[in-house]
């Protein structure tokens, strides 16, 4: 049974408590029950469009063929860019309404630059600039990487709403708010509008965690058993510290959930989750109240056994822990983004199977 607006949990957090909750997907029938209990955006990124690709082939399969059909001369690439840009509009479409309701502060769909051009801000720009133009609560990926920042400020600076990910750390989400500020003051020195920009830093709180758990097996570590699923949660509220001490106009968003303290842990925050759809249905028939916890600590027995034990635990969690050249090859960071590159190649794949399908595969 789907647990109805009255009874929503999550619906409660948005009323009751300053914290929001994206649906991590752009598909559209789980962005309409997101929206009916209360979420204020959408995210995708390569591996979200396979899975809507799957999810809705009775819209999209047709409408790859059209798409190559009128444009003969398209490459799978064009083609592939091509669907990610019309699914994002689509998604677009259904925030619309929270995007003019909330004056542009919310209802934005989020989408990612090309994973493959992570180490080429130019290219991360000139794809944001062209993603931004596709509606007017598009919001737009770049990973918190050197290069990522480096594009961060530019494209805020050229009005582009972003959205830092690929971030799991402290540093990270310092690095990329204080991108984004030196971009909304280059913007405002140049007479343009930044009253109206809601910029977005993401920390992967789970995949966090799910790094840490992999070093306690790789490296034979004796941590806490429970510790591990409380690292991502403890980055996000020292980061959400520091960013209300300095101001920041960044708005932080956690990703990645991997268990309900993901969720109950933040409740209370001027922060936003980006949650499947999943996610949203279990914690919908919970029947937990939304109690605000963010301004509880996590137990400092448990920081301080993955911060003696754990040395990227340290450097996650420490401010000062690591430089934006140290953070793509941060395993968390190197680990998604070859995911990410990877379900790029998997979406294009799936194209090229649609408009040039295997001869020796048996149909079905």
């Amino acid at each position: 049974m789907i647990t109805t607006m009255m009874d929503s949990p999550l619906l409660r957090m948005t009323q009751e408590t300053p914290t929001q909750y994206w649906n991590d997907s752009c598909a559209v029938d789980e962005l309409a029950y997101a929206v009916e209990r209360g979420a204020t955006g959408a995210t995708s990124n390569p591996s979200i469009v396979l899975e809507v690709l799957k999810k809705e082939r009775d819209h999209w399969v047709p409408r790859v063929h059209e798409l190559a059909a009128a444009n003969p001369t398209w490459s799978e690439v064009e083609l592939t860019w091509a669907i990610v840009e019309e699914m994002a509009a689509r998604g677009a479409g259904i925030l619309q309404p929270v995007f003019e309701k909330r004056n542009g502060r919310a209802g934005r769909l989020s989408v990612q630059t090309n994973p493959a051009n992570h180490r080429d801000p130019a290219r991360m720009v000139e794809q944001a600039v062209r993603f931004a133009a596709l509606a007017p609560n598009i919001q737009v990926k770049f990973p918190a990487t050197a290069a990522g920042i480096a594009a961060i400020e530019e494209a805020t600076s050229r009005g582009v709403n972003i959205n830092a990910t690929v971030s799991f750390t402290v540093p990270q989400a310092l690095a990329a708010a204080e991108a984004v500020e030196r971009g909304l003051d280059r913007r405002a020195t140049a007479g343009g509008d930044v009253a109206s920009m809601s910029p977005i830093v993401t920390i992967m709180i789970g995949r966090l965690d799910d790094w840490m758990k992999v070093l306690v097996e790789r490296d034979d570590l004796a941590v806490h058993p429970d510790a591990p699923n409380w690292a991502g949660i403890a980055a996000f509220k020292r980061a959400y510290g520091i960013f209300r001490e300095r101001g920041y106009r960044s708005r932080m968003l956690a990703a990645a959930y991997r268990h309900r303290l993901h969720w109950t842990e933040l409740v209370g925050g001027d922060v936003s989750m980006t949650l499947p759809y999943p996610w949203q249905v279990r914690f919908n028939k919970s029947g937990i109240a939304p109690v605000p916890r963010m301004e509880v600590p996590v137990d400092e027995r448990l920081v301080a056994d993955l911060y003696e034990r754990i040395p990227d635990f340290r450097r996650a969690y420490d401010p000062d822990g690591m430089t934006p050249a140290e953070f793509e090859a941060f395993g968390a960071s190197a680990r998604t983004l070859r995911t990410f590159i990877t379900s790029y190649h998997d979406l294009q794949a799936a194209i090229r199977d649609l408009v040039l399908p295997n001869p020796d595969a048996r149909r079905a």
